[in-house]
């Protein structure tokens, strides 16, 4: 007789929503702290203004793909120059290594963009709902217009902040005032539109509904970080050997000695954003927010026991606490050669970069000789060759630069402004403030002079007398090159 089949298993939990309750306490005001300084510093940095002089935009920071530069206050950034970028980011790379290796995912806890937005619509979550138990019952409640309504202001609310976080996003690409005139009246460019529906769509999925799973299936991280940890990594760690047994506090007094600090009020579990039991031990799903230490903390103030059955430890100070020693102070995990190579490596990194910008030069040249043909026989016997030269002018203020030759004696130039008759050694030219030149010059040699190296230099005409060289070859008959 045939079996029924038996359901093929399921290959993911069923999501159990978290309603995390309110908290206060010193983590919970510093990620309060991080999380009004964070986005203040996204929705705001696109209106600061930075004067560059009338040649340049005004916009602090400004990423112009259009002319390929990026400005952040005094500092513009060519494409050519794009190391700097990258150096910004290795920092922000061994940056994240070094907090990891530290403090474990504190950035997942306090900075993370997900974490931060989805702290925010939390909140919109208690203000519209309220707290845990009332969002509890709300959910449970059937659909009546109250529901209705109330779901549609809460996630109204939701909308308005993703527009606002995309509208944030392209102000970094253009001015921000004149965008925002021409979004709102139309004139802006199609991409503008495409880009704000698709950050305030992913905005609100991300931080308004799938929350913790991002932090548990979809980001990456947690499961790399396990490099960059040992034992004596801070973590947020219940001390099991202090709280189990888990009792009460009427059976405490009973059975003195007979149960651990634990109560089992499960408040840490209450006020965990992504809904983990840390009392369970280290969990992908922990981001180290510390909010189950201000919880745990206030219920061991409440019934008279010290505080630190959740703190920030290491493993290696939980073995020495569980045998008996006194606590280390959590500063004193920081100091250890791991995070202090990072940081010398970071340093290092850092002050390479600012370095190299105090000496990186706002002028640039570079030659390209004609291949075809790679010469030319005048009629009086001279040899001819032709270059394109480009000359760039970093600065925000027109600057006239001479072009000299180096090298190649008896020869002269003249470029497709002036005329042979007029050829000398050098030339004059006037470069537009933060862009770049394209000067064909012309390089006449005498009868009979053989290929040789040849180089230009460029010399500005002003107070900074900066000068740039660039290497070539003067192509004669006979060369085989």
């Amino acid at each position: 007789m045939l079996q029924p089949a038996k359901p093929a298993p399921a290959l993911y939990e069923a999501r159990k929503t978290v309603h995390n309750r309110r908290i206060d306490g010193p983590f919970r005001r510093f990620k309060w702290l991080v999380m009004a300084v964070t986005l203040a510093i996204y929705y705001g940095t696109p209106w600061l203004r930075w004067d560059r002089g009338p040649y340049a935009p005004d916009q602090a920071v400004l990423i112009d793909l259009a002319h390929r530069r990026f400005y952040m206050f005094g500092i513009e950034i060519w494409p050519q120059e794009f190391y700097f970028v990258a150096g910004l980011l290795i920092m922000a790379g061994i940056g994240l290594f070094l907090v990891t290796s530290a403090v474990g995912r504190a950035w997942c806890g306090y900075a993370c963009p997900q974490t931060v937005w989805t702290d925010l619509f939390q909140h919109v979550d208690r203000f519209v709902d309220g707290d845990r138990f009332q969002r509890q019952k709300l959910d449970a409640a059937p659909w009546t217009w109250g529901k209705v309504l109330r779901r549609a202001f809460k996630w109204s609310i939701y909308v308005v902040i993703g527009f606002w976080t995309g509208g944030a996003w392209i102000m970094y690409f253009a001015d921000a005032p004149t965008l925002v005139r021409e979004f709102w009246s139309g004139e802006a460019a199609p991409i503008a539109y495409v880009t704000v529906a698709v950050l305030t769509l992913t905005t609100v999925t991300l931080g308004g509904f799938m929350r913790e799973q991002v932090c548990i299936y979809m980001c990456p991280w947690p499961r790399i970080q396990t490099a960059m940890m040992d034992e004596n990594s801070l973590l947020v760690t219940y001390k099991d050997w202090r709280g189990e047994p888990r009792g009460s506090v009427k059976a405490a007094e009973k059975n003195p000695g007979a149960v651990g600090d634990c109560i089992d009020c499960t408040m840490c579990v209450q006020v965990c954003p992504t809904g983990i039991d840390i009392r369970q031990g280290p969990q992908i799903g922990c981001i180290t927010c510390a909010l189950c230490i201000d919880a745990c903390d206030r219920v061991m103030a409440e019934i008279g026991r010290p505080r630190g059955l959740i703190d920030y430890a290491t493993l290696e100070d939980c073995r020495a606490e569980a045998a008996g020693q006194p606590p280390r102070p959590a500063w004193k995990a920081l100091l250890r050669p791991r995070t202090i190579a990072y940081f010398m490596i970071w340093g290092s990194i850092g002050l390479a970069m600012l370095f190299a910008l105090g000496l990186r030069s706002h002028t640039g040249l570079s030659v390209a000789p004609d291949r075809n043909p790679p010469f030319m026989l005048m009629s009086d016997g001279s040899i001819r060759n032709a270059y394109t030269l480009r000359l760039r002018n970093m600065a925000t203020q027109p600057r006239a630069m001479t072009v000299a030759l180096d090298g190649l004696p008896g020869a002269a130039m003249w470029s497709d402004t002036t005329t042979r008759e007029a050829a000398a050694r050098f030339l004059t030219v006037s470069v537009a403030p933060d862009s770049t030149h394209t000067l064909r010059a012309y390089v006449v040699a005498p009868s009979g002079t053989a290929a040789a190296a040849l180089a230009f230099t460029l010399t500005t005409n002003d107070a900074a007398h900066e000068s740039q060289r660039a290497e070539t070859t003067f192509t004669a008959p006979g060369d085989t090159k």
